[in-house]
Protein backbone atom coordinates (compact mmCIF):
# COMPACT_ATOMS: atom_id res chain seq x y z
CA UNK A 1 0.00 0.00 0.00
CA UNK A 2 1.30 3.38 -1.20
CA UNK A 3 1.67 6.51 1.13
CA UNK A 4 0.03 9.46 -0.10
CA UNK A 5 2.69 12.89 1.13
CA UNK A 6 0.99 15.94 0.78
CA UNK A 7 3.37 18.57 0.92
CA UNK A 8 2.69 21.78 1.60
CA UNK A 9 5.66 23.98 0.81
CA UNK A 10 4.93 27.56 -0.75
CA UNK A 11 8.43 27.98 -2.39
CA UNK A 12 9.69 25.00 -3.13
CA UNK A 13 12.27 25.91 -5.58
CA UNK A 14 14.04 27.20 -2.57
CA UNK A 15 14.27 24.50 -0.40
CA UNK A 16 16.97 22.67 0.78
CA UNK A 17 15.08 19.81 2.81
CA UNK A 18 11.70 19.87 1.74
CA UNK A 19 13.10 19.39 -1.89
CA UNK A 20 15.41 16.98 -1.14
CA UNK A 21 13.32 15.26 0.68
CA UNK A 22 10.71 15.24 -2.33
CA UNK A 23 13.51 14.18 -4.33
CA UNK A 24 14.41 10.84 -2.74
CA UNK A 25 10.34 9.86 -2.49
CA UNK A 26 10.31 10.34 -5.88
CA UNK A 27 13.15 7.60 -6.26
CA UNK A 28 10.37 5.28 -4.96
CA UNK A 29 7.00 5.47 -6.85
CA UNK A 30 6.11 2.16 -5.87
CA UNK A 31 5.79 3.24 -2.23
CA UNK A 32 4.98 6.97 -2.30
CA UNK A 33 2.45 9.54 -4.10
CA UNK A 34 3.76 12.95 -3.90
CA UNK A 35 0.96 15.43 -4.43
CA UNK A 36 2.63 19.24 -4.11
CA UNK A 37 -0.06 21.83 -3.05
CA UNK A 38 1.16 24.98 -3.87
CA UNK A 39 1.91 23.19 -7.65
CA UNK A 40 -1.04 21.79 -7.96
CA UNK A 41 -3.18 24.97 -6.95
CA UNK A 42 -0.80 27.85 -7.94
CA UNK A 43 -4.09 30.19 -7.72
CA UNK A 44 -4.52 28.60 -4.31
CA UNK A 45 -8.24 27.57 -5.36
CA UNK A 46 -8.50 23.96 -3.90
CA UNK A 47 -10.75 20.94 -5.24
CA UNK A 48 -11.85 20.03 -3.07
CA UNK A 49 -13.85 17.12 -4.47
CA UNK A 50 -10.75 16.00 -6.14
CA UNK A 51 -8.73 16.28 -3.00
CA UNK A 52 -11.37 14.53 -1.07
CA UNK A 53 -11.37 11.69 -3.69
CA UNK A 54 -7.52 11.46 -3.36
CA UNK A 55 -7.42 11.45 0.26
CA UNK A 56 -10.05 8.40 -0.08
CA UNK A 57 -7.76 5.97 -1.97
CA UNK A 58 -4.88 5.85 0.78
CA UNK A 59 -4.78 4.56 4.18
CA UNK A 60 -1.51 6.32 5.25
CA UNK A 61 -1.22 9.47 4.57
CA UNK A 62 1.52 12.31 6.32
CA UNK A 63 1.63 16.38 5.40
CA UNK A 64 5.22 17.34 4.97
CA UNK A 65 5.97 20.92 5.21
CA UNK A 66 8.10 24.09 6.49
CA UNK A 67 7.15 25.10 10.01
CA UNK A 68 7.17 28.71 10.49
CA UNK A 69 5.84 31.30 13.05
CA UNK A 70 4.45 28.31 15.13
CA UNK A 71 2.27 27.11 12.57
CA UNK A 72 1.97 25.50 9.29
CA UNK A 73 2.16 27.44 5.81
CA UNK A 74 -1.42 29.04 4.67
CA UNK A 75 -2.22 26.56 2.23
CA UNK A 76 -2.48 23.59 4.15
CA UNK A 77 -4.74 25.62 6.93
CA UNK A 78 -6.85 26.25 3.84
CA UNK A 79 -6.97 22.53 2.54
CA UNK A 80 -7.97 21.51 6.33
CA UNK A 81 -10.94 24.09 6.35
CA UNK A 82 -12.27 23.31 2.75
CA UNK A 83 -11.21 19.55 2.32
CA UNK A 84 -12.41 18.59 5.75
CA UNK A 85 -16.15 19.10 5.15
CA UNK A 86 -19.58 18.22 7.42
CA UNK A 87 -20.84 15.27 6.11
CA UNK A 88 -17.65 13.80 4.77
CA UNK A 89 -15.03 14.08 6.91
CA UNK A 90 -16.98 14.19 10.20
CA UNK A 91 -20.47 14.82 11.46
CA UNK A 92 -23.01 12.20 9.32
CA UNK A 93 -23.02 8.26 9.61
CA UNK A 94 -21.90 8.51 6.13
CA UNK A 95 -18.79 10.71 7.41
CA UNK A 96 -15.60 10.01 8.68
CA UNK A 97 -13.72 9.53 5.26
CA UNK A 98 -10.72 9.32 7.10
CA UNK A 99 -11.57 7.05 9.71
CA UNK A 100 -8.80 4.85 10.79
CA UNK A 101 -5.81 6.14 8.09
CA UNK A 102 -3.16 7.02 9.36
CA UNK A 103 -1.69 10.37 9.40
CA UNK A 104 1.31 12.09 10.31
CA UNK A 105 2.70 14.92 10.06
CA UNK A 106 6.47 15.47 8.45
CA UNK A 107 7.81 19.10 9.54
CA UNK A 108 11.02 20.83 9.23
CA UNK A 109 12.28 23.61 11.34
CA UNK A 110 14.57 26.14 11.15
CA UNK A 111 15.77 26.51 15.33
CA UNK A 112 17.30 23.58 17.28
CA UNK A 113 15.52 21.20 19.27
CA UNK A 114 16.81 22.50 22.30
CA UNK A 115 15.17 25.62 21.49
CA UNK A 116 11.55 24.58 22.02
CA UNK A 117 10.19 23.59 25.51
CA UNK A 118 9.74 24.94 29.21
CA UNK A 119 12.09 27.14 30.19
CA UNK A 120 13.37 27.47 26.75
CA UNK A 121 12.97 30.35 23.98
CA UNK A 122 9.82 28.97 22.49
CA UNK A 123 8.35 27.79 25.78
CA UNK A 124 6.83 24.87 24.31
CA UNK A 125 7.55 21.13 22.51
CA UNK A 126 6.97 20.60 19.41
CA UNK A 127 4.34 18.13 20.50
CA UNK A 128 2.45 20.59 22.48
CA UNK A 129 2.90 23.22 19.24
CA UNK A 130 1.31 20.71 16.79
CA UNK A 131 -1.21 19.64 19.15
CA UNK A 132 -4.14 21.24 16.79
CA UNK A 133 -3.43 19.41 14.10
CA UNK A 134 -3.49 16.15 16.79
CA UNK A 135 -7.11 17.40 17.53
CA UNK A 136 -8.06 17.96 13.98
CA UNK A 137 -7.57 14.87 13.03
CA UNK A 138 -8.65 12.98 15.86
CA UNK A 139 -11.72 14.24 15.59
CA UNK A 140 -12.27 13.10 12.39
CA UNK A 141 -11.30 9.60 13.76
CA UNK A 142 -8.28 9.27 12.07
CA UNK A 143 -5.26 7.44 13.51
CA UNK A 144 -2.87 10.16 14.04
CA UNK A 145 0.59 9.73 14.87
CA UNK A 146 3.71 11.55 16.19
CA UNK A 147 5.25 14.59 13.95
CA UNK A 148 8.73 13.50 11.95
CA UNK A 149 10.98 16.65 12.86
CA UNK A 150 13.87 17.71 11.14
CA UNK A 151 15.08 20.90 13.37
CA UNK A 152 17.58 23.36 12.90
CA UNK A 153 17.94 23.94 9.31
CA UNK A 154 18.87 27.56 9.77
CA UNK A 155 22.05 26.69 11.29
CA UNK A 156 23.08 22.94 9.37
CA UNK A 157 21.92 22.72 6.06
CA UNK A 158 25.23 21.33 4.93
CA UNK A 159 24.58 18.77 2.08
CA UNK A 160 25.87 15.60 4.60
CA UNK A 161 23.20 16.98 7.09
CA UNK A 162 20.37 17.23 4.46
CA UNK A 163 21.31 14.01 3.07
CA UNK A 164 21.22 12.44 6.61
CA UNK A 165 17.75 13.69 7.39
CA UNK A 166 16.93 12.19 3.51
CA UNK A 167 17.80 8.89 5.26
CA UNK A 168 15.98 9.44 8.69
CA UNK A 169 12.68 10.51 6.71
CA UNK A 170 12.65 7.49 4.83
CA UNK A 171 12.93 5.57 7.98
CA UNK A 172 10.34 7.37 9.61
CA UNK A 173 8.16 6.56 6.71
CA UNK A 174 9.27 2.47 6.51
CA UNK A 175 8.07 2.23 10.42
CA UNK A 176 4.69 4.42 9.68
Amino acid sequence: MKTLIIVVHPDIAHSAVNKRWIEALNQFPEKYVVHPLYEVYPNEKIDVEAEQKLVEQYEKIIFQFPYYWFNCPPLFKKWLDEVLTHGWAYGSKSGYKLAGKKIALAISLGADEQEYGPSKIFKYSLTELTRPFELTFEYVKADYKPPFAVYGIEYNASAEWIENSVVQYLDFLNAF
